[in-house]
């Protein structure tokens, strides 16, 4: 950047718990830090940009940061409103950008004026997103009266601590003009150097995918640590249709539309998210003309694969996508031991496979098209010991949500971590299963989830795609490799489990419920409810129900979603399919849907209640009615029974 310190000239907004308090500052007023508590913890990128914001992909997201930030029981900022504020820094909590990877949320603050993003503490994803996009991050909330002060801040306020390759991003003011100088040679960053040390199996991954001369692509590193600064070889690299638009745009505005991919041949980009849209937008936004803006990203995601030669897995002529991006992404392509880089927080789906998978964002993802690697601080490792055995009808998603629900997760102990899951209880679990436990490491707060490879690995891959892997030696942690923390869970003490409304973290044991609220929609669909296993569960209740005689109350809608078509033809191979229609259940095509906003199974009314099998229920996530939720199991028992229920209580009730 040339310079040593910083200026920020303009107002601060706090995001507030207090809807009159955000009110107030939008309407002009500046306050002290302390009339502003408490501040809102916990805000998601969903309340950030909520998913109809992402539609648009240029500075037009500068009318909406924050529009979906609930405060209270109330939704204080409107369009435009932080953009008129004259607003230069923003204030939160805890756990600020928790949820989706979408660098949406960064940019409409930095459209909006924002160049300042302060916070007790961050999520991974949406921290490195600000920095990429040159958005200045701190937890030091002593800056604010210094910068009502008009004190210039020394830039290295905002580089201790950091490790020397997201330093030198923060530096450069963004990824972009670090990686001209990087390719260009005029940038080199020292490697990490370390004696012998025992590693953990992400650590081993890292070390072995470490670029180490970006002009030959040399790779390798004997050893690594956490916080080392890396740049590592990407085996795959994807986008959905959300944002493979955005990262083309920030490609040509950076180098030029004739820039060349590397090795377009690992570039995949699937259309996932809003192919079911039409069904659900409401005639209120379709006024608003936001259908015709989402087509868009449909047609600029098509325009840029057939420019470059990328594989692009796209929608069916019944219009349902070929399968949810990370669910293919494990059935289709990742191997073990591979680094796998997605612009969706959900890509550590596939970490059930001994893969290092992890979500990026849009300008991270743009890079990588260009150099092939993306750049890592080597996290540390949270190992999740699962004791004893689940119970019958207990599942992955029962086992997630109880741990979501523990206070070291709540409070972010969790943040940036690599959750690597061990213990005898995995031999219970099938990929499909593991993949449920992986893929919500993005709700733990985590930069990861992983199992080490096993028999059921080479069990899935022989099944799955007829590949005859042989495990290598290497691919398991050292068995004195450091830990940050250990978590212990007894598995056979877990029963049927719920969260409750507005976040993941909301556990309750389906069992404490005096009385289970009246349900209104049940949703089996998903990344974490629409995998062959999640239908295998769905089937047993619905077979089940079936022959004893039971029926859908007239109120309740039951909706099932395949994650991809892959296992909508298992589904049918299965005869599965019959059953699901003898039940009243409405079968949809592959697709994100619901969980996203954007396709049935969304709630209409504010008063209406959902279980769902997907993996977020933050506000307005699945629409505006209150999301509970529960395994795809549970969801199938509560259709039958109208309210919250699981399995054996709704076998214990028709008794």
């Amino acid at each position: 950047m040339g310079q040593d310190t910083v200026s920020f000239q303009g107002r601060i907004l706090f995001l507030s718990e207090d809807p009159d308090v955000m009110r107030r500052q939008l309407a002009g007023e500046d306050l002290p830090l302390p009339e502003a508590l408490p501040l809102r913890d916990q805000i998601s990128t969903d309340e950030i940009t909520p998913s109809w914001v992402c539609y648009f992909f240029d500075n037009r997201l500068g009318d909406f940061p924050y529009i979906g930030l609930k405060c209270g029981a109330t939704f204080p900022v409107g369009e435009g409103s932080v953009r008129r504020g004259g607003f230069i820094a923003s204030v939160a909590g805890k756990r600020r950008g928790k949820g989706s990877s979408r660098e949406a949320s960064p940019y409409a603050e930095w459209c909006a004026g924002i160049r300042l993003v302060l916070a007790e503490s961050f999520e991974r994803i949406y921290q490195q997103n600000c920095q990429n996009l040159g958005l200045f991050t701190s937890t030091d909330l002593g800056l604010i009266e210094r910068l009502r002060r008009g004190e210039a801040i020394p830039l290295s306020t905002f580089t201790e601590g950091l490790d020397p390759i997201t330093a030198a991003v923060v530096e450069r003011g963004g990824l972009f003009a670090f990686n001209k100088a990087r390719l260009a040679g005029n940038l080199t960053v020292a490697l990490p150097a370390h004696g012998r040390r025992p590693m953990t199996l992400a650590e081993k991954i890292l070390a072995r995918a470490a670029v180490t001369d970006p002009t030959t692509g040399a790779m390798g590193l004997p050893f690594v640590k956490p916080g080392d600064g890396l740049f590592v070889k990407a085996d795959w690299r994807f986008s959905h249709e959300y944002v493979t638009p955005m990262a083309a745009s920030f490609l040509a505005e950076a180098l030029g539309p004739n820039v060349k991919l590397k090795d377009p041949g690992r570039i995949l980009a699937f259309r996932d998210h809003l192919n079911y849209l039409d069904r659900v937008m409401t005639e209120e936004r379709q006024a608003q003309g936001l259908l015709e803006v989402a087509h868009r990203l449909k047609k600029h995601q098509e325009d840029f694969c057939a420019r470059h030669g990328i594989r692009l897995h796209g929608e069916q002529p019944d219009g349902a996508a070929e399968g949810i991006c990370h669910a293919l992404m494990a059935d289709r392509y990742v191997l073990p031991g591979e680094v796998v880089v997605g612009t969706d927080s959900h890509t550590p789906h596939s970490g059930a496979l001994g893969c290092l998978a992890f979500g990026v964002g849009t300008t991270d993802i743009a890079n990588a098209w260009i150099t092939g690697d993306v750049r890592v601080a080597v996290p540390p490792t949270l190992r999740v010991r699962l004791l004893g055995r689940l119970r019958p009808g207990v599942s992955a998603k029962d086992l997630v949500l109880h741990l979501l629900r523990q206070p070291f997760i709540r409070e972010g102990g969790a943040l940036g971590h690599v959750v690597e899951y061990q213990g005898e209880a995995l031999a219970d679990l099938n990929i499909d299963e593991r993949a449920t436990l992986t893929n919500m490491a993005a709700e733990i707060g985590g930069f990861t989830g992983l199992v080490a490879p096993d028999a059921q690995t080479v069990r899935y891959l022989w099944e799955r795609r007829r590949l005859d892997v042989r495990l290598e030696d290497w691919m398991q942690g050292d068995p004195d490799a450091e830990y940050a923390q250990t978590l212990e869970v007894q598995c056979d003490e877990l029963g049927p489990m719920l969260a409750a409304p507005g976040d993941p973290g909301n556990g309750v044991a389906l069992a404490e419920l005096a009385e289970p609220p009246r349900i209104d929609i049940a949703y089996a669909g998903s990344c974490t409810g629409g995998k062959r296993e999640d239908l295998a569960r769905i089937h047993e209740v619905v077979r089940w129900a079936l022959d004893h005689g039971l029926r859908l109350p007239l109120h309740v809608q039951f909706f099932i979603q395949f994650g991809s078509e892959d296992v909508r033809r298992h589904a049918i191979q299965q005869g599965w399919i019959s059953a699901f229609e003898e039940a009243g259940a409405r079968l949809l095509g592959p697709g994100c849907g619901a969980c996203i906003n954007a396709g049935p199974g969304v709630s209409t009314h504010a008063d209406q209640v959902t279980v769902s099998a997907v993996n977020r229920n933050f506000p307005g996530r699945s629409g505006p009615g209150q999301v509970w939720l529960a395994s795809p199991a549970t969801v199938a028992a509560s259709a039958f029974a109208g309210r919250l229920c699981g399995f054996e209580a709704l076998r214990t009730r028709s008794r």
